[in-house]
């Protein structure tokens, strides 16, 4: 581009979103932040009522959360896909992980965030061009939490179990529990 020529649009303007987040508090403040940047918000708080806003509602963006009370969010970035394939759709989640990742982008997410993330970069994430490249993350992982990442998925996939957790970590089950204690996480002790 020679100067003077006028820009390529590529800014994309809000527009109705869908927010599915089954923490009230949080879902509030996400729908007031996400407003005020020209979003028109409608929240549903779990996978059934997110499936019963899109028997009418088409999106063209959509936020979803992971975890939900009664179900995966990953069903809903599934139905919001089939139902308007055209959406911008971002799974937001503090459970997020490499295999949360794949799985959502094979079911047609735009993009994974990880929890906490405030409403300038979900915005930014919602108004992204398709096929743009994410900013460099403000908060990247110290080894640290890539270690605990790591630890909470076994400990889930264990059902809380410690000592299985310990051994598929092949740890000592009293290091496992210093660690837990030091981020202060009660497991049920098995």
């Amino acid at each position: 581009m020679t100067r003077g020529e006028p820009k390529a649009e590529t800014s994309i303007e809000p527009g109705d979103l869908l927010l599915v987040e089954d923490d009230e508090l949080l879902a509030g403040r996400l729908a007031s932040a996400l407003s005020e940047r020209g979003f028109q918000v409608v929240t549903a708080r779990s996978l059934a009522a997110a499936l019963d806003v899109l028997a009418t509602f088409r999106p063209q963006f959509a936020l979803v959360d992971v975890r939900l009370g009664d179900g995966s969010g990953l069903d809903v970035v599934r139905a919001i896909r089939k139902a308007r394939p055209s959406a911008r759709i971002v799974v937001a989640s503090g459970y997020a992980s490499l295999a949360v990742a794949v799985s959502a982008t094979k079911l047609g997410a735009d993009d994974v965030l990880t929890k906490p993330v405030n409403a300038d970069e979900i915005a930014d994430s919602l108004l992204a061009p398709k096929g743009a490249l994410p900013p460099p993350p403000t908060h990247p992982l110290r080894p640290e939490d890539k270690e605990w990442e790591l630890i909470r998925t076994v400990l889930s996939d264990t059902g809380n179990n410690l000592s299985d957790t310990a051994r598929r970590l092949s740890m000592h089950r009293r290091t496992l529990q210093r660690i837990l204690r030091r981020h202060q996480i009660g497991a049920v002790t098995k």
